[in-house]
């Protein structure tokens, strides 16, 4: 009896060091990204409430949420070490959520490391970095829970929907929004956004379109953004779908704004998007690299799948204004 005793206390025992190894391994992990990270987070306060932003060149400009500078033209930046500092809003693209600001004068940390939210997968590990409650340097981490997902936001009378948000279970908190998203080695994949208020944790993807954005930002101070006014989430095709089409998914359309490009070309909840202009969709950002400045008035054909056959419309969207 001794000797079964020994055997599974031992086993016990083995059990015991592997959690905990496991958990001292996730807080190594956290912390050093916290380490990595939390210098280039700012607390920025403007005229109507704040939240943060995240340095993304070093020569002082920093990235944040459209929904958080709203109307704003300018306003304070703190960052962990106390430095204090005004900047100007650059330019905003409410769409996809972002904003980009520029420091006056004082020189802002060094520019954060970024990666590519396209690389990421369902159940990494992500670390979000923000001032939740104005309380600068606060950290929160958890795991991708979904990506592609696509956002309804009612701002005002104007129904618009941010595409393509990174959905996770890290908690964030009033003032987390325009803060990093972080992975495992550090790099900023996101910034986080609660405009949603629907207690999920999302953040708009750093990704070759929204890069398009920031960079159009910069230059220009504004981007000419087309708009359809949908709603979707990725989704397989059927087998019979795929092989004629040679593409393996789509995206399922779970919402239509009424009144919208979208809802007056005829699109419904339920169709399966397969392709926009001709080019294939497979997320919410395959319809998103379609809407720039080029597009707005233009007749754009839709490819969908609707009762097993699929159907062609044209929509022709507009610009989004305000």
């Amino acid at each position: 009896m001794d000797g079964v005793h020994s055997a599974h206390d031992s086993r016990d025992d083995r059990d015991s060091r592997d959690g905990t190894d496991a958990l001292d391994a996730y807080s190594r992990v956290v912390s050093s990204v916290a380490r990595s990270v939390t210098p280039h987070v700012a607390s920025v306060r403007l005229a109507r409430g704040g939240g943060s932003a995240v340095v993304y060149a070093d020569d002082g400009y920093l990235l944040t949420n459209a929904h958080v500078v709203g109307r704003a033209r300018h306003g304070t930046a703190t960052f962990t070490d106390g430095t204090e500092t005004e900047f100007d809003v650059v330019g905003a693209d409410r769409l996809s959520d972002l904003a980009v600001l520029r420091v006056r004068g004082q020189e802002a940390p060094a520019a954060a490391r970024f990666g590519d939210a396209d690389e990421l997968m369902v159940g990494q590990l992500v670390v979000a970095v923000g001032s939740p409650l104005g309380f600068s340097g606060s950290v929160t981490a958890g795991v991708v829970s979904a990506l592609g997902r696509a956002i309804p936001v009612q701002q005002g009378q104007a129904a618009r929907v941010i595409e393509d948000v990174i959905q996770t279970d890290a908690a964030l908190n009033p003032g987390n929004s325009g803060g990093a998203l972080a992975d495992a080695s550090g790099r900023v994949v996101g910034v986080n956004t609660a405009v949603a208020g629907v207690g999920l944790g999302l953040a708009v993807p750093v990704n070759s379109t929204t890069r398009r954005i920031i960079e159009t930002l910069l230059v220009e101070g504004r981007v000419r953004r087309a708009y359809l006014g949908v709603v979707g989430v990725p989704a397989p095709l059927p087998d019979d779908v795929a092989a004629r089409t040679g593409q393996s998914s789509g995206l399922r359309v779970v919402e239509v704004i009424g009144g919208g490009p979208a809802h007056r070309a005829g699109l419904r909840p339920g169709d399966l998007v397969l392709t926009v202009a001709r080019e294939p969709v497979s997320d919410a950002q395959g319809i998103q690299r379609q809407l720039f400045a080029e597009v707005i008035g233009t007749r754009l054909p839709v490819t969908v799948l609707r009762n097993g056959a699929m159907v062609d419309v044209f929509a022709t969207p507009t610009e989004l204004v305000g």
